[in-house]
């Protein structure tokens, strides 16, 4: 049990410990946690969020896994090197992103995946599109479904049942995230480097680092009219949303229920990059 004083508010909240490792699998292209089916309480608990993480409501998904951490320059280096990145079937709307258009891959600074020593650290700079046709790619590769989590999926992921403010627990300090003034320059830290900053199910990373792509179109008011079962976001939307808090951004915005948003196309910003999911 941990009591927490946070913004003026005083509270009491039971958080439950994982039991031992956490299932995982592996593919051939890095880890993936289970993350169990069940229901849990998704968004702003704390009342010290924004209007579009509200209303707190009950959601419950399907088992699934997702990616221990996010994906990685070597990782992505085998889609890109790939014939398979070029193929038009694996892209939404069937138009690859053409590689010398993805940004900061040749930019040592943030460790882009074209400089030397740079297959541990978070690729950068991926859009949408890009990241829904690696998934496809992948699934293609190994006979497994991949794609992007949902944003319910990647809540659950991020924060478990308990309804924790940051995927460890109800305070930040520089020991289980990489957020703004971490480093000389602010930029991406290798995946998986913060290992204090484990979500209940394993998965790290999912506070700073990068913000993370998923499926779901962004609507502010989606909580209000969400399904309980299996939510997947509106029909159709402007721009795709985000979720995780960035390397740039201050502990505020790494909050497990924060929720921002971009267009598909989005591509131009060192802060972007995503994790996959597996259905079981």
């Amino acid at each position: 049990m941990i009591r927490y004083v946070l913004l003026g508010l005083t509270a009491t909240v039971l958080l439950s410990a994982p039991a031992g490792p956490p299932p995982t699998v592996n593919d051939g292209y890095g880890d993936f946690v289970l993350v169990p089916g069940g229901p849990f309480k998704m968004g702003d608990n704390f009342g010290d969020g924004e209007d579009r993480e509200r209303p707190v409501h009950t959601v419950d998904v399907d088992a699934f896994y997702i990616g221990k951490v996010e994906i990685s320059n070597g990782e992505w280096r085998k889609f890109r090197d790939d014939p398979g990145y070029d193929d038009p079937k694996f892209w939404p709307g069937g138009r690859p992103v053409p590689k010398d258009q993805i940004p900061y891959w040749r930019d040592a600074r943030n460790h882009g995946g074209g400089t030397p020593d740079s297959d541990p650290y978070p690729v950068l700079g991926v859009n949408w599109d890009s990241a829904t046709a690696y998934c496809a790619w992948l699934s293609a590769k190994t006979g497994k479904h991949y794609r992007l989590p949902t944003e319910a999926e990647w809540e659950k992921a991020a924060r478990g049942t308990d309804q924790r403010r940051f995927p460890w627990g109800n305070t930040i300090d520089r020991d289980h995230a990489n957020y703004v003034g971490a480093q000389p320059f602010d930029t991406g830290q290798r995946v998986g480097f913060y290992a204090k900053g484990a979500s209940p199910y394993g998965a790290l990373d999912m506070a700073g680092n990068v913000m993370e792509w998923v499926q779901d179109w962004y609507s502010r008011d989606y909580y209000s009219a969400s399904p309980r079962k299996n939510p997947k976001g509106p029909a159709e939307g402007a721009y795709k949303v985000l979720r995780g808090g960035t390397f740039f951004e201050e502990p505020f915005d790494l909050r497990s229920y924060a929720r921002e948003a971009a267009w598909p196309s989005f591509q131009s910003h060192r802060m972007v990059g995503f994790r996959a999911a597996r259905d079981l």
